[in-house]
């Protein structure tokens, strides 16, 4: 029987246990796909503490690529034999094999690596649908500045180069010097030490006072008032993970004083829900990473086995780009 990570509690890495899971066959709009890689993604961590409750046991992990070993009735866009990659719901990627929805399963071009593939998806799609779709009221245009927290991770490094494609001015924070200069490696127009800069004071100084039209916000609780501070009248608050904890509750009242401003809760899997909108999306991050626009870095990997001291990089922000388990 394939093997797979599971937890049967919510806890701390311990909780991850490598077992034998039966895969039948899959039934109507289903697939069973071998996997070559697996990504993973702070959204794994959030599963597994128990923050996104899901029902036990559960295996983990929501992105993937492999080889279609089977496809159920109804699934016109992959054949046995395809290549594939995945961001999708529900978990269950930390696995040799799985038998899963089809919709938002993606044939992966023939240039591009399994490796590559588990470890773009999920984070390649929600860079496309941060810089692509979550725009502010007045518009993104060439040379306007945005800023993107946890720069140096692995959607990070992916929006820096795609915001220098598109011609956007991001300035991204990070932890450390080594962090961000891979960050302006990456394309990033300036980078911010949080653990030696008050980043509100030098985005403001960059942006000659004005603030930025939007922030990406994936740390939450630790980041959320000062970001608002960062964001010019009309600006675009885009929270979407909670790396730090949830934000805490707050007044919407603040936001008139602050400039006017607008805050959104974002989640990939909303903008993915649709099989033609989760193909759109692919094909715009395909033609970026083929184009050469957009590189995957993959700084980690580790066999499926070790995926506890994985998820211990991961929260200590040891982590650099992207991550992949082979199975």
């Amino acid at each position: 029987m394939p093997r797979a990570i599971q937890i049967t509690a919510f806890g701390g890495p311990e909780q991850m246990q490598l077992v034998d899971v039966p895969v039948g066959d899959p039934g109507p709009g289903q697939i069973r796909i071998r996997h070559h890689a697996c990504g993973l993604n702070f959204i794994d961590v959030y599963q597994r503490t128990g923050l996104y409750p899901n029902a036990l046991p559960l295996t983990l992990g929501m992105e993937g690529a492999g080889v279609v070993e089977a496809v159920g009735e109804g699934v016109t866009h992959l054949k046995v034999g395809d290549r594939a990659a995945y961001a999708s719901n529900p978990p269950g990627s930390y696995s040799e094999a799985r038998v899963m929805p089809a919709t938002q399963v993606c044939r992966l071009p023939d240039d591009i690596g399994f490796d590559t593939g588990a470890a773009m998806m999920l984070k390649g799609l929600t860079a496309q649908y941060l810089l692509r779709r979550s725009r502010p009221v007045e518009g993104l245009e060439p040379g306007d500045f945005v800023l993107f927290h946890a720069a140096a991770g692995g959607v990070g490094l992916i929006a820096c180069q795609w915001a220098k494609a598109l011609g956007l001015q991001l300035i991204g924070t990070a932890g450390g010097e080594a962090k961000c200069r891979l960050a302006l490696e990456h394309g990033a127009a300036h980078a911010i030490d949080y653990t030696k800069e008050d980043f509100v004071a030098r985005v403001k100084a960059i942006t000659g006072g004005k603030g930025v039209k939007v922030v990406y916000d994936s740390i939450g609780k630790d980041t959320f008032e000062k970001s608002l501070d960062c964001l010019r009248p009309f600006g675009l608050m885009v929270s979407f993970g909670n790396a730090s904890g949830p934000v805490a509750p707050f007044a919407p009242g603040i936001l008139g004083p602050k400039g006017s401003l607008y805050v959104t809760r974002q989640t990939l899997f909303t903008h993915i829900a649709t099989r033609e909108s989760c193909q759109q999306m692919a094909d715009d991050l395909f033609a970026v990473v083929q184009g050469g626009q957009v590189k995957i870095r993959i700084d980690q990997r580790f066999p499926l086995e070790q995926v506890a001291q994985a998820h211990r990089d991961l929260e200590s922000r040891r982590t650099t780009g992207c991550t992949v388990l082979m199975p």
